[in-house]
C-alpha cells in the first residue's frame, strides 16, 4: 500500500488485547471472617458483624458462607451463654435461700 503521495505505508497491525479488570472480591469477605472468629470470642458481637458482612455480601451478588456460619455460630453460643446465666442466678437463689451462703 502506499500513500496519496506515493511514499509505502507501514501494514496494519492487530489491535491491541482487551484486558478484563481486577476481578470484584466479596466486600463482605473481611467482616465475615472477624464476625465468624468473633463467634468464639463475644458472640453477641458476632451477630451484629456477621449480618452486616452477609448483607453487604448478597448486595454485591455473593454468597459469603462464612458469615452464615459465624452468624449460626453465634446465635447458638448466645443462647447457650444466656442458659447458663440463668442456670447460675437459679443456683445461687436457691443457695441463698437454703442457707448454705453466709457471711462473716
Amino acid at each position: 500500500m502506499t500513500t496519496p503521495y506515493g511514499a509505502p505505508q507501514a501494514p496494519q497491525s492487530a489491535p491491541a488485547p482487551q484486558y478484563y479488570g481486577a476481578p470484584v472480591e466479596d466486600p463482605g469477605k473481611t467482616l465475615g471472617i472477624v464476625g465468624f472468629v468473633m463467634a468464639f470470642v463475644a458472640s453477641v458481637v458476632g451477630i451484629v458483624l456477621c449480618a452486616i458482612a452477609k448483607k453487604k455480601s448478597r448486595e454485591a451478588g455473593f454468597d459469603n458462607q462464612l458469615a452464615k456460619w459465624g452468624f449460626i455460630l453465634s446465635i447458638i453460643f448466645t443462647a447457650i451463654g444466656a442458659i447458663y446465666f440463668v442456670v447460675v442466678i437459679i443456683a445461687m437463689i436457691a443457695a441463698a435461700s437454703s442457707g448454705d451462703l453466709s457471711t462473716y
